[in-house]
């Protein structure tokens, strides 16, 4: 990368509720740095673990290509809409822990969304998001899914919570 070309605004792009609060975010953040946004999303060729029997035509339709072209998809969709920034569409086979720590080599700012899967989950699968805190090349900014609209109207409508009954 050359000295008088300004390094991007990274972020990790999946379809969840919070990689696109991460997008919005990171959109946001560029426009105030002057910079564009590398959209950065990652597929892989094997379909995971299917238990159980499983149809041969749905098995023939699960290929590398249908897999890499799911992805391209949403990745082309999250990317909709947003103005004022130049976004860069990066689609890359991978592991996204890996993938996203790659790409913040040349970045600004790297920035990941956080579904909070739970303990459990992230022992089992790995949190991309923690591994991106701790490999990362540049700072990075982890987001959280938003809550459900419906959960705030409760939270602000519900009695106020009190320590229990007082003797």
């Amino acid at each position: 990368m050359s000295e008088n070309e300004s390094r991007p605004v990274v972020v990790g792009v999946d379809g969840s509720a919070a990689a696109r609060t991460a997008l919005s975010w990171a959109v946001e953040d560029a426009k105030r740095r002057g910079c564009r946004v590398d959209a950065v999303s990652a597929w892989r060729p094997d379909t995971g673990m299917v238990i159980g029997t499983l149809p041969a035509e749905l098995g023939m339709r699960m290929t590398p290509e249908s897999a890499e072209a799911a992805q391209r998809a949403v990745l082309d969709e999250a990317v909709q809409g947003f103005e004022g920034v130049e976004i860069r569409r990066v689609l890359v086979e991978g592991d996204p822990k890996t993938v996203l720590t790659d790409a913040s080599r040349d970045a600004e700012l790297l920035v990941v969304g956080s579904r909070g899967a739970g303990a459990l989950a992230e022992v089992v699968l790995g949190s991309v998001s923690s591994y991106c805190v701790h490999h990362a090349a540049c700072p990075v900014v982890v987001l959280r899914e938003p809550k459900p609209e419906r959960e705030h109207e409760l939270s602000r409508t519900a009695a106020p919570l009190t320590p229990g009954p007082l003797l």
